[in-house]
């Protein structure tokens, strides 16, 4: 199961070219692909044009979508943001660090194109997608 942040999906419905979007063009159909309502959220809000919200929408809502934070992800994202601010290190969205944390807690690996998701991924153990050289 990959679990889609807003990232990719952005760079995918503004057509950019980059191995995140190629790698979410080569799971789907066979990798189970999900999202959350966070991600949701900031993919739909910036479509200007309604043909183009309707159109992205609807590819948004044949994945299965999570409810990522209540109340245990929470304090878990406000500790680990806690933690590596400790060691210097601030993760600039609120939403990155909730998003990762579900994702560690969840076992999901996470296809992104953030920085913010550097450090969970050496502190904490976040499993990303990443790029294979051949």
């Amino acid at each position: 199961m990959i679990f889609v942040d807003s990232s990719v999906l952005i760079d995918y419905f503004n057509g950019k070219e980059n191995w995140q979007v190629e790698k979410f063009d080569e799971i789907l159909g066979s990798e189970i692909v999900v999202i959350g309502d966070y991600i949701l959220v900031e993919v739909l809000q910036g479509f200007r044009n309604d043909k183009d919200y309707e159109t992205a929408k609807n590819v948004l809502k044949s994945f299965p979508c999570f409810n990522i934070c209540g109340e245990e992800i929470a304090i878990k994202s406000a500790n680990n943001f806690r933690t590596l601010r400790k060691k210097g290190i601030t993760i600039r969205k609120t939403i990155d660090i909730i998003i990762g944390t579900f994702c560690i807690e969840n076992e999901l690996i996470l296809l992104h194109n953030d920085k913010d998701f550097f450090p969970l991924e050496k502190h904490f153990g976040l499993q990303s997608v990443i790029l294979k050289s051949s």
